[in-house]
């Protein structure tokens, strides 16, 4: 359903990566995506919390980044969304933070997948408590 709302806006590189196998991970699931404005971002972030509170009722525990609209963190405790706008997924490079997590998975715009290979940058990712 997740993944559903950020193709319908047209978000890009959407990934899930499953973090289950990891301990020091702080939830099961990073589901990743890539706007290209913050008027996307937050597009993408209203519509995952409007349809996921129409489908199950439940709210997010919390959400990050709304001020901004660069980087918003949704977090549904087993499930956190990160919708990055494009220059500040390229900087902060999450994927190569969690590169252990069991599967990643790459949605494409037609709704298939495939998986997706992390394939680290020479220089170290930015990283800081967002």
């Amino acid at each position: 359903m997740i993944v559903n709302c950020i193709l319908d806006k047209k978000g890009e590189q959407v990934v899930n990566m499953d973090l289950s196998n990891l301990d020091d991970a702080i939830a099961d699931n990073f589901i990743i995506c890539t706007a290209n404005s913050n008027t996307q971002v937050r597009a993408i972030a209203d519509e995952i919390a409007e349809k996921v509170k129409l489908q199950t009722g439940e709210s997010s525990v919390r959400t990050e980044g709304t001020q901004t609209a660069e980087w918003i963190l949704i977090d549904y405790f087993q499930v956190v969304v990160h919708v990055f706008k494009r220059e500040i997924r390229d900087l902060y490079r999450l994927e190569e933070l969690w590169a252990d997590a069991a599967v990643a998975t790459e949605y494409l715009p037609d709704g298939s997948t495939q998986p997706f290979m992390i394939v680290p940058q020479k220089s170290k990712p930015v990283f800081a408590f967002h």
